[in-house]
């Protein structure tokens, strides 16, 4: 059986395989629809797979679209997030961006998390899988260095380096939970 995966907010490089949502018209997407409208129109666990790649800054509610990535997802399918880091250049830049994140913006969606436990936000439950600096942007020594390091090191990094050196992008690897 083929693997469903949802590009929702596809724009011009929807993931090759992938069902493409995005309400811009232009760049003729599989379905059009617009990411602030919900629910979405796909059917409870459906999706094996689904990626939002620079689209959830631009979206109004957070925890409604994470909610309808849970419905939508399959039980343990993943979920990949990637936005633009809170101190990178790129996260301000962009005028139409209305969110900001950090290392620890995804632990309100960690069934096992305390962050999770506390605030309640959202019943949508998520096992953070990973979380990876700059996946697709080319690396330098230094830059491989400092990605790994911030990631074993999220606390450290995001107090005391990166104001000084500022990655770009970050990327959640998240699989759905009961």
């Amino acid at each position: 059986m083929k693997e469903i995966i949802i590009d929702l907010g596809c724009g011009i490089n929807k993931i090759k395989g992938s069902i493409g949502a995005d309400a811009n018209t232009e760049v003729k997407p599989d379905i059009i629809h617009d990411l602030n409208s919900f629910p979405y129109p796909f059917t409870n666990n459906f999706a094996d797979k689904i990626y939002l790649d620079n689209t959830l800054e631009h979206l109004e509610n957070t925890i409604k679209v994470m909610d309808e990535v849970y419905r939508i997802l399959k039980l343990n399918a993943m979920c990949i997030i990637s936005v633009p880091y809170f101190r990178s250049k790129y996260a301000f830049c962009d005028p139409t961006h209305k969110k900001f994140f950090t290392l620890e913006s995804f632990r309100y969606f960690d069934k096992d998390d305390d962050v999770f436990k506390t605030y309640k936000y959202s019943k949508s439950k998520f096992k953070i899988f990973n979380v990876e600096f700059n996946k697709d942007i080319k690396k330098n020594f230094f830059v491989n260095f400092l990605c790994k390091f911030s990631i074993k090191h999220k606390w450290f990094y995001e107090s005391f380096l990166s104001h000084l050196f500022p990655l770009s992008e970050v990327t959640f690897y998240l699989k759905k939970d009961q």
